[in-house]
């Protein structure tokens, strides 16, 4: 028989001690976070990333390189979805935008119309964007491409060559990441996470701006 003075169940059940609370609070705010991106930046560093250059914008940290402390050019090659070939060198004496992607990643759906008004209002301009997915086949990814409207090719990175050749110059961890090539090639602006219009705008019209051939 159970003891008269035993407690019941509900008895026992307690309220959150104030610290669990807080730890609880804490844990949810950091899960609202991560949905800005896919992924997360690891935090490994590179001799070219200048940390104090950047801020954190609402969309994911955003950093940008003066002129004087921007590395190599950039040299990206591969197929896309379609087949056809893409290199990035095509387009130099352009501004290129690079964008990491793939269909199921939520705040990759959520910046492509950001994506597509900048292509579209800069199309005059010697800009020119270069998508890099290496997670989807090619049904996925062109369904993607055909229900957001992409009117840019895409290098289908199924092997991850293409986002390990950015590695070496910029850390781009997170999935979307954007960067923002000079007419160089060379690395001028960074995004971890999804952008919006009028940050990359601003960006690309900073490249723009620029003296050509500085």
């Amino acid at each position: 028989m159970f003891s008269a003075t035993r407690p019941s169940p509900v008895a026992r059940v307690r309220a959150p001690r104030p610290a669990l609370r807080r730890t609880l609070v804490a844990v949810a705010a950091l899960g609202g976070l991560l949905l800005t991106s896919c992924a997360s930046d690891s935090g490994n560093t590179n001799p070219n990333d200048v940390a104090d250059q950047g801020y954190l914008s609402g969309d994911g940290s955003l950093r940008t390189w003066a002129v004087s402390d921007r590395g190599e050019a950039v040299a990206l090659t591969g197929t896309d979805f379609s087949g056809a070939p893409v290199d990035s060198t095509e387009f130099a004496g352009d501004v290129v935008v690079l964008n990491t992607w793939y269909a199921a990643c939520p705040p990759c759906r959520a910046e492509a119309p950001a994506l597509l008004e900048v292509a579209t209002a800069r199309a005059t301009d010697g800009v020119q964007l270069i998508g890099i997915n290496g997670t989807d086949d090619a049904g996925a990814a062109l369904a993607f491409e055909r229900e957001h409207a992409i009117t840019w090719p895409s290098i289908a990175d199924t092997n991850g060559s293409v986002v390990a050749s950015l590695q070496k110059v910029v850390p781009v961890q997170a999935v979307p990441t954007t960067v923002v090539l000079d007419r160089q090639g060379r690395v001028a602006a960074r995004v971890l996470g999804q952008v919006d219009a009028t940050t990359l705008d601003g960006l690309v019209a900073d490249v723009l701006a620029e003296t050509p051939g500085a």
